[in-house]
């Protein structure tokens, strides 16, 4: 006689299976907790010294059974864009924010003078029923193409290369260039609001030829950074062993600090080194931003507040900017890129991070937090707290640029966070990222007492010794690697929302033109 099954609701459950587990559903809770999370879609854009622009999708699918851990993970890319940008290479990339946006704009600058202007689909493509799943490549490469991502236009007013570009918001776009100039658009029509001129250096035994038009010193904007309030703005310039400090209220210049001597050596500006500021970058709240050379960097501080408030006269800021930190790379190497970790929703709560990505290959993050409250003139070695650095086999090749992206959700902290790095070999490598451990570990293994005591030497402020550990864990794990054939120069990458059909998107087509700009009526209003 066969067993019997009896109805549970709408299911038939066997009665020996059933006899095996709980009768409250213990069981079919515990296989729905193993289930994988949704797929996270990265656009990735990377600016090359073939002259063009390469998009390439990467499809994370984070599965296992702890969110925060990223088990299981695996990428999926295709390629989705493939411009023709410019007539030299690409140096510098920027994108308009992306908050509940349906289209962000792309401006990229290169070596020819140009500026050229795109609009990007946040939205993840999604294939129709009946289609294939990409086009068909002779590379086998996967094709996933986006008709809403074109081409708007170009921007030509500067006279040089053009070296540093940043959407301070979705209204306005300031680009620097080797002209000396920083010019601010208007993205609702990119007429160019107005224009900054920095001093041109004068010739002091400066080298020429190559750095520089025969028988002239060099000159340009290396790097600029503006603050999160948008009302300050730091830059640095070549043939300057300086960084300005300019007033966006006003647009005029609030102020000028030299870097002394004894700060340049601590950064490891030797004597014949050129001493000029090549990045520099603000922490989100405004706090503190890092100057980055060749070989080191330096953070400042703002002793007065947290960031610019109503009651204080900007002019008075960069009397209060003071040198409070030292990063220094062991073993040394020369610094590409620099750029502050973002804590998302718990960016008040966490600690002030900075991430350093070097010529041999690896990406080194430091703890920026100062160790007392009293900064004066002492000087403290920024302690290493974790690196990435490539142990599988893969060439070692100098890290040009990266991204660090959260996927924090609203309420919710366990999600994992990803960086996407790209050589100058042309590889992108997508890693996952977890700095929880060595961030707790940073107090007693990487600040041993003699390193987390001050390192000033005398009134001059020099640090006596390095103070950072050789032990530097990792705390990255690679999941996903992709060779695009090109040489890279930069890279710009953001999280896309869920995807939608194109049928739901169609009147999105043209929200973005060239002469209208991903620009809202309540930006313009606020600046």
């Amino acid at each position: 006689m066969g067993k019997r099954k009896r109805a549970v609701g709408d299911h038939l459950i066997d009665s020996e299976a059933a006899s095996t587990h709980p009768r409250n559903g213990a069981g079919i809770t515990k296989q729905a907790k193993t289930t994988s999370q949704k797929p996270v879609t990265v656009q990735i854009i990377a600016g090359t010294y073939e002259r063009i622009l390469h998009g390439i999708s990467a499809t994370i699918h984070v599965g296992g059974n702890s969110a925060g851990q990223g088990n299981g993970a695996a990428v999926e890319f295709a390629d989705t864009f493939l411009f023709n940008a410019h007539d030299s290479a690409v140096r510098c990339l920027a994108l308009s924010p992306s908050t509940h946006q349906e289209m962000i704009a792309l401006a990229s600058g290169g070596s020819d003078q140009t500026i050229n202007l795109y609009q990007l689909s946040t939205r993840a493509s999604k294939t129709r029923p009946g289609h294939g799943p990409s086009l068909p490549s002779l590379a086998g490469r996967k094709i996933v193409e986006n008709p809403k991502n074109r081409e708007l236009g170009s921007l030509q007013h500067h006279a040089a290369s053009v070296n540093a570009l940043q959407f301070p918001t979705r209204s306005k776009l300031l680009s620097a260039a080797d002209d000396n100039t920083i010019a601010v658009a208007r993205t609702r029509d990119w007429t160019i609001l107005s224009t900054i001129k920095i001093p041109i250096p004068k010739a002091h035994g400066r080298p020429s030829g190559d750095t520089a038009p025969l028988g002239r010193a060099p000159s340009g904007v290396n790097d600029f950074a503006i603050h999160p309030s948008m009302k300050l703005m730091v830059s640095v310039s070549k043939g300057e062993r300086c960084m300005r400090l300019w007033n966006l209220v006003t647009g005029k210049k609030a102020g000028v600090l030299n870097f002394e001597k004894s700060l340049l050596q601590a950064a490891g500006e030797g004597r014949w080194e050129r001493g000029e500021g090549l990045k520099v970058e603000w922490n989100s709240l405004g706090e503190e931003f890092v100057v980055g050379f060749e070989k080191g960097a330096v953070v400042f501080g703002l002793v007065s507040a947290a960031f610019v408030p109503q009651h204080v006269h900007i002019d008075g800021m960069y009397k209060d900017s003071k040198p409070k930190g030292i990063v220094k790379i062991s073993p040394p190497s020369k610094i590409h890129q620099v750029r502050y970790v973002n804590h998302g929703n718990n960016d008040q709560l966490g600690p002030n991070v900075l991430a350093v990505s070097t010529e041999d290959g690896r990406v080194m993050f430091f703890s920026t937090s100062p160790g007392s409250s009293d900064l004066g003139h002492q000087l403290q070695i920024c302690p290493a707290i974790g690196e990435i650095v490539s142990d599988n086999g893969d060439p070692k090749s100098r890290v040009k640029d990266f991204e660090i992206l959260n996927t924090t959700g609203a309420g919710s902290t366990s999600m994992p966070r990803f960086l996407v790095s790209a050589s100058s070999e042309g590889l992108i490598f997508v890693w996952s990222l977890d700095l929880a451990p060595s961030l707790e570990a940073s107090a007693t293994v990487h600040r041993p007492a003699d390193a987390a005591k001050s390192t000033n030497g005398g009134p001059d402020g020099k640090p006596k010794s390095q103070g950072v550990s050789e032990l530097v864990p990792q705390v990255g794990r690679l999941i996903g690697k992709y060779e695009t054939g090109n040489r890279i120069t930069c890279l710009k990458a953001f999280i896309m929302t869920e995807a939608a059909c194109e049928d739901d998107c169609s009147a999105l087509d043209n929200a973005l033109q060239l002469k209208g700009g991903p620009d809202d009526t309540s930006d313009d209003a606020s600046d």
